[in-house]
């Protein structure tokens, strides 16, 4: 007799970006420690691998492994995938791309240079970006570009995220709060990031932190 097949439900994520308290708008203008004025052109960013953990500790992998959230882009900030029924109690992701990946030349869907996040085949991938206008700056036309990648030894800047959802249910809301880049960052003595290095590893530590779960409605 064959084994009943276990039943499975649909998982929507969907990611919130907002600056601080506020929905986080392209061309939107922002106050950073009310003293700065910043304005957001770009955010992106890559969320791979992502885990569903059970009360056991067990965990269920999704099919499908990378994914490119854009501020820009609607669509892209809602992750849908069927998942086995069980007794969830938190979900894990990377941010950023596996260092298999990146190594492993041009590649097609999310993962297409095409995007605009990645360098060459030597440096990888741009992990995630954030791009806009500060009045500190004092670079031309007071900009901040920051390409944060790297993914070679004490370089990485992926970041493992843990979250623990109360409830766990099938609508799962992730905020991503872009202000948290700028903790220790000075925007007039660093508005541009564009290589691994330590600078690098400073705002991944920062973005590591900027997931939260948000209140279940």
């Amino acid at each position: 007799m064959a084994a009943t097949a276990q039943k499975k439900r649909l998982l929507t994520i969907r990611f919130d970006n907002r600056f601080g308290n506020e929905q986080l708008i392209p061309e939107q203008t922002y106050y950073l420690n009310g003293t700065d004025t910043l304005v957001i052109n770009r955010f992106k960013y890559y969320i791979s691998h992502i885990q569903l953990i059970n009360a056991k500790g067990q965990s269920f992998v999704s099919p499908n492994q990378y994914y490119l959230v854009d501020m820009a882009d609607e669509k892209s900030t809602t992750i849908q995938f069927a998942v086995p029924e069980d007794n969830y109690t938190g979900i894990r992701f990377l941010l950023g791309v596996d260092s298999i990946r990146n190594v492993s030349g041009v590649q097609t869907g999310v993962l297409d240079p095409l995007h605009g996040m990645f360098w060459t085949w030597n440096s990888g991938y741009i992990m995630a970006k954030l791009e806009g206008t500060a009045s500190s700056s004092v670079i031309a036309g007071k900009q901040f570009t920051y390409h944060i990648g790297g993914f070679r030894k004490h370089h990485t800047t992926t970041r493992i995220i843990q979250l623990k959802p109360s409830p766990f249910t099938n609508r799962l809301t992730i905020t991503a709060d872009a202000s948290k880049w700028f903790n220790g960052i000075n925007i007039a003595r660093e508005p541009v990031c564009h290589s691994p290095g330590a600078l690098a590893v400073r705002f991944a530590n920062n973005y590591s932190t900027m997931f939260s779960i948000a209140a279940q409605q």
